[in-house]
């Protein structure tokens, strides 16, 4: 065992909405139909937060479900990152606001836009001040309230996201288990395939724009597509390599939950039986920077100590990459 500090996941914590939008639902409302959003998505229901509530009310909900797991005392946070592309506001950060409503006095944090990338590029940065020894303890959250910025009207998205998030919890290990290394990408030349067009400052808000429906996400589906089944898979497969790892040695592949086809694609690339493969697209869709810590927590009990996993992301922006990490705990051990 290499005595090496590494930043390991010591705890997770995850927070759905109570309202579910079923297809059957959305069947209502665009014309579409649930066999048709399942063949092509995999998707059969998605979680919406109704009233006016935002990110950090669900970030919160996903701490308080980490912390009545593994305590914590706030006030021994270090850092908070808050991967969101539905931050509260412009300003402050959503991550300051979840500080406070946790009672987290002696963190300092900040927002990581990398929109389905968000939090394995979270995961990255703040892996680095743990291994610096800096910090001690740091939550990383990805949620995101994707309703809020989804034109109901618009067939080819609004079936596809849902709303919800989780977290987890970075400590120091020299005992061989965290994050062990990353590959991570962007390349901004995709941006024009997927974006919201108004809301910054090169077009704020105004009367034009919300009257033009620009406050919504735009997605050419096919370049998005075709783009993320390549690289998501290639990001996986070369980190593998770099780290002399074949799939019968991976215990589990964490992949974003954006299409059944792009999660399906990466395993074969890396050659894993689809037992190896956390997926939970059906219940919750797309929730952006929340869709792998809430694979994570769901699939908590079932992890093991040491198990090889890689989470693999790909997302607006473009954004995409890879991270390995060594297991750190005893899932089934958790109550």
């Amino acid at each position: 065992m290499s005595n090496r500090l590494q930043a390991a996941i010591t705890a997770v914590g995850a927070y759905v909405p109570d309202y579910i939008l079923t297809n059957q639902e959305l069947e209502q409302m665009v014309d579409t139909t649930d066999e048709w959003i399942r063949e092509r998505t995999g998707i059969t229901q998605r979680h919406i937060l109704k009233g006016e509530r935002g990110a950090s009310f669900m970030a919160v909900k996903a701490i308080e479900n980490m912390f009545a797991k593994y305590p914590v005392d706030p006030e021994d946070i270090d850092m908070i990152i808050c991967c969101t592309v539905t931050a509260d506001m412009v300003f402050p950060a959503t991550a300051n606001i979840i500080g406070d409503q946790i009672g987290a006095k002696n963190a300092w944090g900040f927002d990581l836009n990398a929109a389905c990338s968000g939090f394995l590029y979270g995961l990255a940065v703040g892996s680095q001040f743990i291994q610096t020894g800096r910090y001690k303890k740091i939550i990383v959250v990805g949620v995101d309230k994707m309703s809020s910025i989804i034109d109901y009207t618009d067939r080819n998205t609004c079936v596809i996201f849902g709303d919800g998030g989780g977290c987890v919890l970075l400590e120091s290990n020299e005992s061989g288990y965290g994050i062990v290394d990353f590959m991570l990408y962007s390349d901004g030349a995709g941006a024009k395939h997927l974006h919201m067009k108004a809301g910054g400052s090169v077009r704020p808000p105004s009367e034009e724009t919300v009257r033009n429906r620009e406050h919504y996400v735009y997605q050419e589906g096919q370049p998005v597509f075709k783009r993320a089944v390549v690289e998501m898979a290639n990001a996986s497969v070369k980190i593998m390599k770099r780290n002399h790892l074949q799939g019968k040695d991976i215990a589990w592949l964490v992949p974003h939950q954006a299409n059944q086809r792009i999660i399906d694609a990466c395993a074969d690339r890396m050659g894993l039986d689809r037992s190896k493969v956390m997926l939970n697209i059906d219940k919750y869709g797309n929730t952006t920077a929340g869709t792998l810590p809430l694979c994570l927590a769901d699939w908590e009990s079932r992890l093991k100590l040491g198990d090889n996993i890689v989470l693999a992301s790909f997302g607006g922006g473009f954004t995409w990459g890879a991270i390995y990490l060594r297991w750190a705990y005893d899932g089934s051990q958790i109550e």
